[in-house]
C-alpha cells in the first residue's frame, strides 16, 4: 500500500511539473509582442482650395489678358478657383463687379486698379468682407490699403527709356510725353524718364492725357503734330499708347521722331522690328512672371506663411539689336 501510495505521489509530481514546463514554453506562433507591427499608412496632404478674384483695368489690353491667363493657369494647379471680371476702364464698373465678387464668396483678389484713387471704397469693403487683397501691376494711392504688391520697377523702366533717348540724342531735343494720371504705374515710368533726361538739353514741349488708351493717344498725337514742327522723341507710357501715337504719326507722314515705350506686347515688338521703324526702344516687363509671383504671394498669405510685402519683377531693354531674342509673336 505504501508503495503505491508512494508511486502515486511520484507520478503526481512529474505530471505537475510537465505542466509547468508547458506554460512556459512560447505558443508555436510567438507572443502578440513577437508579431510584426503593420506599418501604418502615411495619409495624404489635404489640398486647401480658396476661391480668388481677379479684377484689371480692361482685357482689351493684351498685357492685362496674357497676365489673368498667368494667374489662372497657377491658381488652377494648386487647386484653387479664379473669377475673373473685366471693367473694361470703367472705375464705377470696376468697384461694382468687386462687389459682386465679394457677394460672391472670394477669399482674396488680384486687383489693378482703373483709378488708383477712385477704387479706395472697393478696398474698404472689401477689408471688411476680411478679403486678402493682391495688388498688381499700377499701384493704389492707399498703400496701406492692400496686404502685397506685386509689378514692374517702373520707375526704372522710365530710367531706361531716358538713358537710351540720351545717347541717341546727345544734344537733347524735343520731347513729347504721352501718359495717363489715373494711373500709378504710368506716373511711375513717366517720373523715372523725366529725373532722368533733365539736365541734358531736352525740352518737354507737349504731355498730354490719354487714359492709357489706343484710341485717345492717336487723338492727341494727331494734334500735337499740327501743334510741333520738330519733335525729337516721343514718351509713351504703355504699348496701347504707342500704338496710337504711330498710328497719327504714320498718317501724317512724319519720320523725324522716336518713339519709346514701356510693356514690350507683341504688337509693339512686330512695330520695332520693322526697318526703319519710328518704334525705337521698349522697356518690358513680363506679365507671366508677375501672374506667377502674384499667385506665390497670395498662397502664402491664404496659409499663413511668411510673404514679401512688395515684389518688383526687373524689366529689360528691348531694340531692333535684340527684339529676334525675344521673340514678337508673344511677351517675355
Amino acid at each position: 500500500m505504501k508503495f503505491k501510495r508512494w508511486a502515486a505521489g511520484i507520478a503526481a509530481l512529474l505530471l505537475i511539473l510537465s505542466m509547468g514546463l508547458i506554460s512556459c514554453a512560447k505558443p508555436a506562433g510567438g507572443t502578440p509582442e513577437d508579431n510584426p507591427v503593420p506599418q501604418e499608412e502615411e495619409e495624404e496632404e489635404e489640398i486647401v482650395s480658396y476661391k480668388f478674384g481677379f479684377s484689371c483695368i480692361s482685357m482689351e489690353n493684351p498685357y492685362y489678358e496674357t497676365l489673368e491667363a498667368s494667374i489662372r493657369e497657377a491658381i488652377e494647379e494648386s487647386g484653387s478657383t479664379l473669377i475673373s471680371r473685366d471693367p473694361k476702364g470703367d472705375s464705377t464698373a470696376q468697384i461694382q463687379q468687386i462687389r459682386d465678387m465679394i457677394a460672391d464668396g472670394i477669399q482674396a483678389i488680384f486687383l489693378c486698379p482703373v483709378d488708383w484713387e477712385k477704387i479706395a471704397p472697393a478696398l474698404t469693403e472689401l477689408k471688411e468682407a476680411d478679403i486678402e487683397i493682391i495688388n498688381l501691376d499700377t499701384q493704389v494711392q492707399d498703400r496701406e490699403e492692400v496686404d502685397a504688391y506685386v509689378g514692374s520697377d517702373n520707375i526704372n523702366a522710365g530710367v531706361i527709356c531716358g538713358e537710351k533717348l540720351i545717347e541717341a540724342a546727345p544734344d537733347g531735343g524735343q520731347v513729347v510725353i504721352l501718359e495717363c494720371t489715373t494711373q500709378n504705374s504710368i506716373i511711375d515710368r513717366i517720373n523715372g524718364f523725366e529725373e532722368t533726361i533733365a539736365g541734358k538739353g531736352f525740352e518737354v514741349v507737349e504731355r498730354s492725357e490719354t487714359g492709357g488708351k489706343k484710341d485717345e493717344a492717336k487723338t492727341q498725337m494727331a494734334r500735337i503734330l499740327k501743334e510741333q514742327d520738330h519733335i525729337t522723341a516721343v514718351m509713351c507710357g504703355n504699348d496701347q499708347i504707342a500704338l496710337g501715337s504711330l498710328e497719327a504719326i504714320e498718317e501724317a507722314g512724319r519720320s523725324e521722331m522716336m518713339i519709346y515705350s514701356v510693356d514690350g506686347s507683341p504688337k509693339l515688338k512686330q512695330e520695332l522690328a520693322k526697318d526703319g521703324s519710328l518704334v525705337v526702344g521698349i522697356a518690358a516687363q513680363s506679365p507671366i512672371n508677375i501672374g506667377k509671383s502674384a499667385v506665390t504671394v497670395a498662397l502664402q498669405i491664404m496659409n499663413g506663411e511668411r510673404y514679401e510685402k512688395e515684389t518688383l519683377e526687373e524689366v529689360l531693354f528691348i531694340d531692333r539689336s535684340n527684339v529676334g531674342m525675344y521673340g514678337v509673336d508673344g511677351w517675355q
